[in-house]
């Protein structure tokens, strides 16, 4: 699991209201296949024999993009290719390449018309950026969508332009793109940033300058925060590298266009603007993990179970981080339960829906993996992916529990689906009979671990997740997390409560219904 960090600004700026059926009964939904048989072939055995391999000295503790991981990466592979299962890719491809790189925090500043604005003072970016240019194009709002575009009278392929915060309103007081009182979700301040440059990327623009006085404070102040306490942080590698994307305060956005507070008039500024901002990225190749087991009935759709393959490396003194439990525990439960459902497939029992058996790299630097999977290219569709269940950290017992060790801490079952929380309660019931403790899914959380693991990236994308977790403990990412310490025989009962609700996900005959919007 990643510890909580302060996003990159740029990514930081990063239901359906039908009447919800009746949960039907686990019998009910599954009578004609009874998944016990398969759920014993999940043993202690096998768990301890991968785990002992996996969380070993041999894989150096698994860091992205390090040989360790490149170990990993192939262990998990070759264990797929034995089982018979296939590569979701197909042709045996099992990896799905994920370009990241290490950003270095740029240096240097923005002239305008002989005027030097600093890098962390005046301006703020990710981005390296050299250039001349003699006009910046004030594209109001910078947004288009339905019969609404700022860019329809502009020329702005191979320029800058300047975009400010906010969206357009109509006369009457409403907002223009909702048509409602209530804004769109190009105000929202996680997305809309991210959104502006998308679109601008579109058009061929090289850089957007973007204003927004009410919270460049606020930026600037998370901006220094990951200046000063390392400026080395691994992340995807932009889709849009030529595109420069710049926060400026209300200093040089004034400089530029005193009224754009309420300009409405579209167009080129005449100005001598030079950029001068400076980085040196490091690329690191890593790799997601992805197999698929084929449904017999509903192929295309898609139950996604998933746990993260790294974990943090060896520290400076040379100790190793074996990570047995973060999230050895996660990847071997899925070896399992993969194996699990081979064995009902090869009966002639196989699921319904297809089952992905997703392992996540660069979880411990920033969800990257499930990112990229999620929202750069997803290998299977995501308007198909009716539930993800995501394991991190099920082989140990949090000390808060006091002995009370038959349990199991579930996070965001009842985010967007009340049915697949009711229904995760039924399997329960029905088989494994573990306490399950929603004391992290308060959403006043302050550990705020729904936003900490990889689950996140499907959720918030509109997809019912569950997440399965132990809870910290004092070896967590330290060397002390080896796989002498795991609780097998919880990491045995616990992985099939995972298999259980997958199976009954996968072979109901409806798809999870979605009936809540995730706060």
């Amino acid at each position: 699991m990643k510890s909580i960090f302060f996003a990159q600004i740029i990514l930081f700026m990063a239901c359906n209201s039908i009447q919800r059926p009746t949960v039907g009964t686990v019998q009910g939904m599954t009578s004609e296949m009874d998944p016990l048989p398969f759920a014993k072939t999940i043993t202690e055995t096998e768990l301890k024999e991968h785990l002992y391999i996996y969380a070993s000295d041999e894989f150096e503790g698994r860091e992205t993009g390090k040989p360790g991981q490149k170990k990993a990466v192939n262990y998990i592979k070759e264990e797929y290719k034995k089982l018979g299962i296939p590569a979701a890719k197909g042709d045996d491809d099992y990896f799905q390449e994920v370009p990241l790189e290490i950003g270095q925090m740029p240096s240097g500043s923005i002239l305008l018309n002989g005027a030097e604005y600093a890098l962390g003072d005046h301006v703020l970016t990710f981005s390296a950026a050299q250039g001349f240019y003699t006009e910046i194009v004030y594209a109001g709002y910078g947004i288009e969508e339905g019969d609404y575009s700022d860019y329809a009278t502009l020329d702005v392929k191979g320029k800058i332009i300047l975009v400010k915060a906010g969206e357009p309103k109509n006369k009457d007081g409403s907002y223009r793109i909702s048509g409602t009182s209530e804004t769109s979700v190009w105000s929202n301040a996680s997305d809309s940033f991210g959104k502006r440059l998308e679109l601008a990327a579109k058009y061929g623009v090289k850089g957007m300058l973007y204003y927004d006085g009410d919270n460049y404070n606020r930026f600037k102040s998370q901006y220094r925060f990951m200046k000063n306490n390392g400026n080395n942080r691994m992340r995807l590698k932009p889709k849009n590298q030529d595109l420069a994307g710049f926060f400026i305060d209300s200093d040089l956005a004034k400089a530029i266009l005193p009224t754009i507070e309420f300009a409405e008039t579209l167009g080129a500024i005449p100005v001598q603007l030079e950029l001068r901002a400076k980085s040196e990225n490091k690329l690191i190749l890593s790799e997601n993990v992805v197999a698929l087991l084929e449904g017999s009935e509903m192929p295309k759709e898609y139950v996604v179970i998933s746990s993260h393959l790294d974990h943090i490396g060896v520290e400076a003194d040379g100790d190793i981080n074996n990570g047995a439990d973060d999230d050895g525990s996660g990847t071997v439960a899925m070896l399992e339960i993969a194996e699990a459902f081979k064995k009902a497939a090869d009966a002639g029992k196989g699921p319904k829906r297809s089952i992905v058996f997703l392992h996540v790299t660069g979880e411990e630097k920033g969800l990257l993996g499930s990112q990229y999977y999620t929202d750069v290219d997803p290998i299977l569709p995501l308007d198909q992916t009716v539930t993800n269940l995501n394991i991190d950290m099920i082989g140990r017992i949090d000390p808060k529990r006091d002995g009370q060790r038959n349990y199991i801490y579930l996070i965001g079952s009842d985010r967007l689906s009340t049915e697949l929380h009711e229904l995760s309660e039924a399997i329960n019931e029905k088989f494994t009979n573990l306490e399950l403790d929603y004391t992290f899914n308060d959403e006043n959380d302050p550990n705020r671990f729904y936003y900490r693991s990889d689950h996140y990236n499907f959720a918030k994308n509109n997809i019912p997740i569950i997440f399965y977790f132990n809870g910290t403990h004092e070896d967590y990412h330290r060397p002390g997390d080896t796989p002498d310490k795991i609780n097998y025989d919880l990491l045995k009962i616990r992985t099939q409560l995972v298999f259980h609700t997958a199976w009954e996900v996968a072979n109901r005959e409806r798809r999870v219904f979605v009936d809540r919007a995730d706060p």
